[in-house]
């Protein structure tokens, strides 16, 4: 899976309120989930992060849940390519076994 430059055309939420991602309390939780599974969550997360924005629901993550982390990974200088990098080398070490689990259904 590449990194979806133009990614909020392919968000779950474009399909919603927006007034449902900027909310407080109890009610991020349902935010959150309406994360869970979308293809741009991570485009989503790191944008948010780079561009320190403080309010609303940003990858299945709330404005304390990003501070927290920015605090505890403050030398990040781009959420973009840590992420990125982080998806691209997860998906070659995950790459062999798919593919020989492959070659294998097919014997």
């Amino acid at each position: 899976m590449s990194w979806e430059t133009d990614w909020t055309k392919h968000g779950i939420c474009r399909k919603t309120d927006p007034d449902e991602l900027f909310v407080q309390g109890a009610e991020q939780n349902r935010a959150k989930a309406l994360c869970t599974g979308c293809p741009v969550k991570t485009e989503c997360l790191a944008y948010g992060l780079d561009h320190r924005i403080e309010f609303g629901v940003w990858g299945g993550m709330t404005e304390r849940e990003r501070r927290a982390l920015l605090r505890r990974r403050p030398t990040v200088t781009s959420w973009r390519r840590l992420l990125e990098t982080a998806r691209a080398e997860y998906e070659r070490s995950a790459a062999p076994s798919g593919e020989a689990r492959g070659a294998a259904d097919a014997a």
